[in-house]
């Protein structure tokens, strides 16, 4: 192929390489094949030359080269579009699985500058008519020897089509766990499996336990379930946690536990007979992209996965920061190890003790310094202390501690406001913060750090509460996105009175009885002071 200028005597047949215009708004379009006439308006309009490409024998046009290159590309489930501008595009004939080798892709696109293809990832699920792929030729033109190439080196691309299917959910529940929360899951699972043409024909109940699990299971079998999905109380953390007992107890095994897939790291593929059940990571409350979505997408379509399959999922397996799962920043929350901060709320008049609680001796230092020396000895930073009442003592108290402190004049109108001046002094590149009550002598930094450990919003873990024998307790861990809801509660009450709103984004940290005792008494005082000296 001969490009550059020619006179327009020599340009019949030649493919024009740039627009050009002429008299009374006359126009020839870029890409345009020139005929007799085209070249006699050109010379009326007073071009002696054009910019155009001349074809060689051997050369195939543009738009005849891409759709020959397409050719070795379309396989089931696929259509080629029509060529222009050197362009076929592939789409989808139906929902499904779009399935193609990556390495032929490379091949091809290794063979010659002049054409080229892009296409989705491999695994993504896409819909009916949807572009899956691109074939573009960048000049005019190509040699017959690269597309007989192309040809030896294309297979197929395909869409294995999503089939309907009888999928039954299986919600574990404890202690306090609300309704709305298990609504929330089976809408986010409908809506999943809509979208693949399958229907959620159950949601059942029960305790999280392995025996209640197990009857679950096989109740769901019997009634014809074809997939069976678990979402538990509380996060798989092992092979022999509950639920996945529970599915062995049934008759079933593990097939694998975990998945290089970012959110969706604890995923549990097992399967009773031929009935695969899946065991959902805490991100699948969530309808935004996970890893759920990898491994259910691909049942529905009638595709194989293995541990094979699921340990090949890690190229393209972080998905937090792609466009189509996009996180504000006050919800950005860091790879690797989250930034933690403590607030020690340290305001309160201490009514029902007479004086100021805060400020008693222990024998080991004033009762508020036992929490900021927890605080201290974890990975939580920074530490920031909330005064209020009786503020300079406070801080003559702490004198030496690492700590930044806060006052909150607002002290009298209750906890809320205190726990909305710390929030404030929080750092904007701070992920969360565990708050503190003052009077919790007993509270160790052990605790705060499996707290740390367990925060991951990304697999629907952005609350964490500590739990003694089915009781609630403090500290709590609240990631950023709930600052702004913090900061807006009024009146004497703290967090707990937003945990029922957002149950969805909890996690339970089973922990000792110290998680429940907060000294408010003058008898409370000497019983924690007594118990000191025995022990």
């Amino acid at each position: 192929m001969k490009f550059g200028p020619i006179r327009i005597e020599h340009a019949c047949g030649a493919v024009l390489a740039h627009s050009v215009h002429g008299a009374a708004g006359g126009r020839l379009a870029k890409g345009k094949r020139l005929d007799a006439d085209d070249i006699a308006l050109l010379g009326a309009w007073g071009f002696e030359t054009v910019v155009a490409a001349q074809l060689d024998a051997g050369d195939v046009a543009e738009d005849d080269a891409a759709l020959e290159a397409a050719r070795g590309l379309v396989g089931p489930g696929l259509t080629a579009g029509v060529a222009q501008t050197g362009r076929v595009n592939l789409h989808a004939d139906a929902s499904g699985i779009l399935q193609f080798d990556r390495e032929m892709i490379n091949a091809l696109n290794r063979l010659d500058e002049t054409i080229a293809i892009a296409t989705l990832l491999p695994g993504t699920a896409v819909r009916a008519q949807q572009i899956v792929a691109t074939i573009k030729v960048m000049p005019y033109a190509v040699r017959e020897e690269i597309l007989g190439a192309w040809s030896r080196l294309a297979k197929p691309l395909q869409v294995a089509a999503f089939n309907a299917r009888r999928v039954a959910l299986i919600q574990t529940t404890q202690d306090r766990q609300k309704a709305v929360t298990l609504d929330k899951m089976r809408a986010t699972m409908a809506a999943r499996l809509e979208r693949a043409g399958s229907t959620l024909v159950e949601d059942v109940r029960v305790r999280h336990d392995v025996s209640e699990i197990a009857a679950a299971i096989r109740d769901q079998l019997a009634a014809g379930a074809e997939i069976i999905l678990i979402s538990g109380a509380s996060a798989v953390v092992d092979r022999s946690d509950v639920a996945p007992c529970a599915i062995q107890d049934a008759g079933g095994r593990i097939d694998h536990f975990g998945m290089p897939v970012d959110p969706g790291n604890l995923l549990v593929l097992g399967r009773v007979g031929d009935c695969p059940v899946l065991v959902l990571p805490g991100c699948a409350r969530s309808i935004k992209p996970n890893g759920t979505d990898l491994v259910l997408y691909r049942l529905l379509a009638g595709l194989p996965v293995d541990r094979g399959v699921i340990m090949g999922m890690g190229v393209g397996g972080l998905l937090v920061d792609t466009p189509s799962r996009p996180l504000p920043r006050a919800e950005t929350e860091r790879a690797g190890v989250p930034q933690i901060a403590a607030l020690v709320l340290a305001a309160g008049r201490s009514q029902r003790m007479g004086s100021n609680k805060l400020l008693a001796e222990t024998g080991a230092g004033v009762l508020v310094r036992h929490a900021v020396i927890a605080a201290l000895a974890s990975r939580a930073r920074p530490v920031i202390v909330v005064t209020g009442h009786e503020a300079a003592a406070v801080r003559g108290a702490l004198q030496g501690a690492d700590v930044q402190f806060v006052h909150n004049p607002a002290y009298v109108q209750g906890l809320s406001t205190s726990v909305g001046a710390g929030l404030a002094a929080v750092p904007d590149d701070v992920d969360g913060a565990v708050i503190f009550l003052g009077d919790m002598p007993d509270v160790s930094p052990t605790l705060v750090d499996r707290m740390i450990a367990a925060y991951d919003p990304r697999e629907g873990r952005a609350i964490i509460v500590p739990n003694h024998n089915g009781q609630r307790g403090n500290p709590v861990l609240w990631g950023r996105r709930f600052f702004a809801a913090l900061q807006e509660l009024a009146g004497d009450v703290g967090g707990r009175a937003l945990l029922g709103r957002h149950e969805e984004w909890i996690a339970e940290i089973p922990f000792d009885e110290s998680v429940l005792l907060d000294v408010d008494t003058p008898e409370m005082l000497d019983r924690w002071r007594a118990r000191g000296e025995s022990g």
